[in-house]
């Protein structure tokens, strides 16, 4: 074959080769373009005034827990506040941690139990990472919580992970996208349960809710639990899997209008605390005597804040991850 024909037929296959690696190459490109737009870009889409009706206060004598370092030398509390490191009380709200360890060697668990009672309102509040609504807008729950002159706040719902789900926060509708179970917290103390697919938000609000959080499961509801959690799915998102098995927790429970319950479990770290699966998440909620409990997002992201440092220890590792929201009490 002659010399000139073997060079045009080795430049044309050259030509096809480059071409197809080419549209590999973009085709990755565009699949990871995708992937960081959806799970690390941030999209602000909206801009939260701060809430603005507590005033800043500084306080000594707190020293810092066994969890991670929230990162500030100085704690949240009104004037006439008696405190120590597990304990907050004011006019309005008394707060009462305890840790709480069971078990040993590899079926060790520890958790932290808030007992919280408002006298004569429910002061519970959320707040926005970065004071914005968006997607993949995040920061520490310990971060949120002194922007915010919080005394005791926990993770909220990481809403900012699905594009889904019914999002109600201090009275405004955020996101209208019905799709599993949710939580409701009323003006009047109350929370409960509700199917975002068979409530309007328009009928939420004319009902009193001031917050609605959707992640879940139900763990109790009218005090008993829930159901069957053999196999529960939270989100559709890539890598999404059941979250029965034993993992770090975060969840909130109502013992009575005005009278709560937050549980942090730790997780995940092998002779300091395996976690809870989700029906022994539930029966702890029953135990201590709640009549409605949800489950928030957990796994790293579960987090308590109380008094100017994070009391829980998350991972076993003492680091925080970055979420989307919090629920946090001010001071009064």
């Amino acid at each position: 074959m002659p010399t000139k024909e073997l060079i045009t037929i080795f430049r044309t296959r050259k030509s096809k080769i480059l071409t197809t690696i080419a549209v590999i190459l973009l085709i990755v490109a565009a699949i990871l373009y995708k992937l960081a737009d959806r799970y690390l870009i941030e999209h602000v889409e909206v801009k939260v005034t701060p809430n603005t009706s507590t005033t800043q206060g500084t306080t000594t004598g707190t020293s810092p827990g066994t969890g991670a370092s929230s990162g500030s030398s100085t704690s949240t509390a009104s004037s006439d506040a008696e405190y120590d490191d597990w304990n907050y009380k004011d006019g309005n709200e008394t707060i009462s941690i305890k840790k709480v360890e069971t078990g040993s060697g590899s079926d060790r668990i520890t958790y932290y139990v808030a007992d919280v009672t408002f006298n004569s309102k429910m002061n519970l509040l959320t707040a926005f990472a970065k004071d914005s609504f968006g997607t993949n807008i995040t920061q520490n729950t310990s971060t949120i919580a002194a922007n915010n002159n919080a005394v005791f706040a926990i993770n909220g719902d990481y809403y900012g992970f699905r594009s889904d789900g019914v999002v109600i926060r201090n009275g405004t509708v955020y996101r209208d996208e019905p799709a599993r179970i949710g939580l409701a917290l009323f003006n009047d103390g109350t929370m409960k349960s509700y199917d975002e697919e068979e409530t309007s938000t328009d009928d939420l609000l004319s009902q009193g809710v001031t917050n609605a959080f959707s992640f879940g499961p139900a763990l109790v509801t009218d005090g008993e639990v829930a159901g069957d959690f053999s196999h529960v799915e939270i989100d559709k998102n890539f890598g999404n899997r059941s979250i029965q098995n034993s993992n770090p927790r975060t969840g909130i429970g109502m013992i009575s209008a005005n009278h709560y319950v937050f549980v942090i479990v730790d997780g995940r770290s092998t002779g300091y605390s395996r976690g809870m699966t989700l029906t022994e998440f539930a029966d702890l909620f029953k135990e201590l005597g709640a009549t409605e409990a949800y489950n928030l997002d957990g796994g790293g992201s579960s987090t308590m804040y109380f008094m100017g440092r994070v009391v829980n220890n998350p991972l076993g590792k003492g680091n925080e991850r970055g979420v989307s929201d919090i629920i946090y009490i001010p001071q009064s």
